[in-house]
């Protein structure tokens, strides 16, 4: 009774119909106007299919077919980047096409970094028509290596969700009209763009709730210019308006994250927010993750970005695996390299990763923004026996050699005086080039994976077998290890061993003496000590591993515990599918 009163007085608000003037919004996002040379697949649901289009003075156009074939696709797939290219196609319909043929008899290596770069005759000279349009199916991964356009479920409905959904559905006695325009990246005759537009039909009552809408008396309608990728996911956003529920995917998550934000829905926007830490995983090419990064600082959410950092910096590894490794920005390996908390084999690992990236770059690299990044790996941190071979090993010693040679010196000094004969102020023992990033090679680390537990249960005799599973068990969940007490050369025979374990239940956690918060609880104690004055103190790191595939989660050990629940008080800075974890624990000293 109450909900159908309550949907009554609603469309009696509805239908107090007040017209007026019009308002206009501009809500182009300026970093996704495309540039010079930029490609494009077009005509397709499949965002690895279409028909190939190139970015060329200020107007969309196609590529003749003539002449092209797996090295020309590869180019194109990888400037999109996909892995790959996995066909050409040809004389497929993918829809009108209104721009010009601005390429023909293209002739690529393979090799290059655009399309545009290749040799061909001229801009917009061919004798093809447009059903010599060509299109390319790109590589969207292996079976470890995939796009994933997942569908996440918001809802956030109350009684009169879907009530308020079917008005919206119906049109009936809509009062406000939202005239929705995007440009189709073509001109017109007279050089403005071209524009396609869609009119939407909602209620002021139903908009009045944001005033950015500006859906108030004397205002009938509003005029909003959108990004032509957004496009497809407005409706969707105003029918979330009326229902506050919403199947999100990665396509239309960023679109419908920059909405809520242009337009003050802040429920919506950290829903949306959270869901990008669910998104971030699911793409093992690392697109989605620098999409997402660089819609963050164009739109300057600092949340949203650090979000994106994190994980790249805890997937550092992978990252510089992946497709989009060498097409990421100066800025953002930038970012990577000033943080403590990269996740990689060792330092040397960070320096071979910045060089192979400056050599893949070539000369769109200036010399300045080289020794800029090279400046920030952290030479004393590099092991002492890849310091002596760095002249003959590095691919950019020759060419910086001055740089090299300043930072070598800082770093044998550090590993044979350390601080105490340092007197030079720009040996600061709180500059971050003395401050260990997470070192995961030997022998900096341990790792335990307790899906061999089954395994071990198995192979468990007759006699006695509850006591030889409860020790199998107990010696799966344990590993001894041992580490120098510093990375300097100094403490290279002063060693510490440690063992690293996990405790299942409080009744381990009582025979051990201790008194666990939650478990499973991790714990990395050691089992000598450093002499007395040595200035060490260790910042330890336990790496949750899902599926031995991605790092999605960094613990400190606190009193040589670290909480490794999951439950309402504490969630993964990531999901992991079933909760199945590899344990990697890191020993971190530093020198203070």
């Amino acid at each position: 009774m109450l909900v159908h009163r309550t949907l009554s007085t609603v469309w009696v608000l509805l239908l107090l119909n007040v017209s007026g003037r019009a308002m206009k919004f501009n809500l182009f996002n300026q970093n996704l106007k495309p540039q010079e040379g930029d490609v494009r697949l077009f005509g397709s649901q499949n965002i690895s299919e279409g028909r190939v289009e190139v970015y060329h003075d200020g107007i969309w156009g196609t590529v003749c077919d003539d002449n092209w074939d797996m090295a020309e696709a590869q180019v194109v797939c990888r400037q999109l980047n996909f892995p790959g290219a996995k066909s050409v196609v040809i004389g497929k319909n993918y829809g009108q096409a209104p721009g010009p043929i601005w390429l023909d008899d293209i002739n690529c290596k393979g090799t290059e970094k655009q399309l545009a770069t290749c040799a061909f005759s001229n801009w917009g000279e061919t004798d093809c028509s447009h059903k010599e349009d060509v299109g390319v199916i790109c590589e969207t991964g292996s079976a470890d290596k995939t796009i994933s356009d997942s569908t996440h479920s918001l809802d956030h409905s109350i009684s009169l969700s879907d009530d308020l959904g079917q008005i919206f559905d119906s049109g009936n006695d809509c009062d406000f009209r939202i005239f929705v325009r995007s440009p189709s990246g073509n001109k017109q005759d007279d050089g403005t763009p071209q524009m396609v537009e869609t009119t939407i039909c909602a209620h002021k009552v139903i908009l009045s709730q944001f005033p950015l809408f500006k859906a108030s008396v004397g205002i009938a309608n509003i005029t909003i210019n959108i990004n032509p990728s957004c496009l497809p996911h407005f409706t969707s956003f105003i029918r979330y308006i009326y229902t506050r529920k919403m199947d999100v995917t990665f396509s239309s998550a960023l679109c419908l994250h920059q909405l809520a934000s242009n337009f003050g829905i802040e429920q919506l926007k950290a829903d949306i927010g959270r869901l990008f830490s669910k998104i971030l995983p699911d793409d093992d090419t690392f697109q989605n993750q620098v999409s997402i990064y660089k819609y963050a600082v164009g739109t300057k959410d600092l949340i949203l970005e650090e979000n994106c950092l994190r994980y790249m910096a805890w997937n550092y590894e992978n990252l510089t695996m992946s497709p989009a490794w060498t097409g990421i920005s100066v800025e953002l390996l930038g970012a990577l390299l000033t943080r403590s908390d990269l996740v990689v084999p060792d330092e040397y690992f960070v320096l071979q990763s910045v060089e192979s990236w400056i050599t893949e770059m070539g000369k769109s690299t200036s010399l300045e923004t080289q020794v800029d990044l090279l400046s920030r790996i952290r030479f004393p941190m590099i092991p002492a026996e890849k310091l002596y071979e760095l002249d003959s090993s590095s691919l950019l010693y020759s060419a910086h050699k001055d740089m090299y040679l300043e930072n070598m010196l800082k770093a044998f000094q550090f590993n044979v005086l350390l601080f105490g004969n340092l007197t030079n102020p720009k040996y600061n023992k709180h500059n971050d080039d003395y401050q260990p990033r997470i070192y995961t090679a030997e022998p900096w680390s341990a790792v335990i994976d307790l899906s061999t537990r089954k395994t071990q249960y198995q192979y468990a005799g007759r006699y006695d077998r509850r006591y030889q599973q409860n020790y199998l068990y107990s010696q799966s969940m344990t590993k001894f290890f041992s580490t120098p007490a510093h990375n300097s050369l100094l403490f290279k025979d002063k060693k510490i061993s440690w063992r690293a374990y996990i405790l299942q239940s409080q009744y381990e956690c009582s025979n051990q003496g201790l008194r666990c918060e939650s478990v499973p609880m991790a714990r990395l104690v050691p089992q000598n000590q450093i002499q007395q004055g040595s200035n060490i103190l260790f910042r330890n790191q336990l790496l949750m591993i899902c599926k031995g595939k991605y790092v999605c989660q960094v613990q400190g050990f606190k009193g040589y515990m670290a909480p490794i629940t999951v439950n309402d008080t504490q969630v993964l800075s990531y999901p992991c599918p079933d909760d199945k974890y590899t344990y990697q624990f890191v020993v971190r000293p530093e020198y203070v």
